[in-house]
């Protein structure tokens, strides 16, 4: 059936107009879009932009206490703990051990002459540490008399230590969580766990104590957080972890009560230097957000640090040992 109406095709004129009206009515929706993606686009870069820097990294050393010899008695710098003082990612010179013995050849023109070797002209270096190492293997390796055995009494000591990390962060949320290797444990999970590293904790010190008969000083670090304060495991590439801080935070105190209980205990205070140097270091709206250095101080592990961070972490040992510099020269 036909209609009575003659149906008229539109002409070409009107079809370019109609086309006209529905790109004028897109274009506002397509610039919306475009401003959208581009937001997002540089949000996301600059979540993941961590910017490693060049030059010195951490606090300023004063360079004059260590124009004079401290003592000719002999000292033995002693490494121990985990990846942190074993060095791991960097050529040997430049881990925070040696560095604190001896400048490496292209040391900073502020830091040249500044290392124990040139207060403590009879100096040696031993580094126990052990890359992926737990507390529960570094009270092993103390009680190890061929790896570590007692020194003379003529031998003062100066232990400079890193220990905890491996027990948190292992394995990763690839295993159920356990003591030694805790990642995803909730607080009243890993409570006991926290309590057996401070008895451990107080066992090595003793223990090391008691190997340097001549006396020494121990200067224990705590431990740092590649989140800077956020707790975010996610934005790190790794399972969510909803009381990581808790677990943390436990450990740290831990570690700082051990350097108020013994004499011959000092705390480094990592943790809290490397805040707004992890993986949120170039976000400048966060907490810790370092200013006047927005840089990533870590390994690509995420979990060691890089060449930058090794030379803070020398700082920040030598700051406290020049500290207890009365207490940490040989009688």
């Amino acid at each position: 059936m036909t209609s009575d109406k003659q149906i008229n095709p539109p002409n070409e004129e009107e079809i370019s107009v109609k086309r006209k009206k529905r790109r004028r009515r897109l274009y506002p929706l397509l610039a919306v879009l475009g401003i959208a993606i581009g937001f997002c686009a540089t949000c996301f870069a600059v979540a993941l932009y961590r910017p490693v820097g060049s030059g010195p990294a951490g606090p300023k050393v004063e360079r004059e206490p260590f124009a004079s010899v401290w003592s000719e008695e002999p000292v033995l710098l002693l490494g121990i703990g985990d990846s942190v003082t074993a060095g791991f990612g960097v050529p040997a010179a430049y881990g925070y051990v040696n560095r604190l013995a001896d400048n490496p050849p292209d040391e900073f023109p502020e830091m040249q002459g500044v290392c124990l070797r040139k207060v403590w002209p009879k100096l040696e270096v031993k580094n126990i540490a052990v890359s992926g190492s737990t507390s529960l293997q570094h009270e092993s390796y103390l009680n190890d008399d061929e790896r570590f055995p007692k020194q003379p009494e003529n031998v003062f000591g100066i232990v400079v230590m890193t220990t905890g990390g491996n027990d948190i962060i292992h394995n990763y949320g690839q295993s159920p969580p356990k003591e030694g290797a805790m990642y995803g444990a909730s607080i009243e999970q890993a409570t006991p766990w926290i309590e057996n590293f401070r008895g451990r904790l107080d066992r090595m010190i003793d223990r090391i104590t008691e190997k340097f008969p001549g006396g020494c000083m121990i200067f224990l670090a705590d431990i740092y957080d590649p989140t800077d304060g956020v707790g975010d495991a996610p934005s790190a590439f790794l399972p969510a972890w909803p009381d990581c801080m808790k677990v943390l935070d436990a450990y740290n105190a831990v570690i700082a009560e051990a350097a108020t209980k013994h004499p011959n205990v000092v705390l480094v205070p990592m943790h809290d230097a490397f805040l707004g140097h992890g993986i949120h270091c170039s976000q400048f709206w966060r907490k810790h957000y370092k200013a006047g250095d927005p840089t990533y101080w870590f390994y690509t592990n995420l979990e060691d640090p890089n060449i930058r961070g090794y030379d803070a972490i020398r700082r920040l040992f030598l700051n406290e040992i020049l500290l207890k510099k009365k207490d940490a020269v040989p009688k």
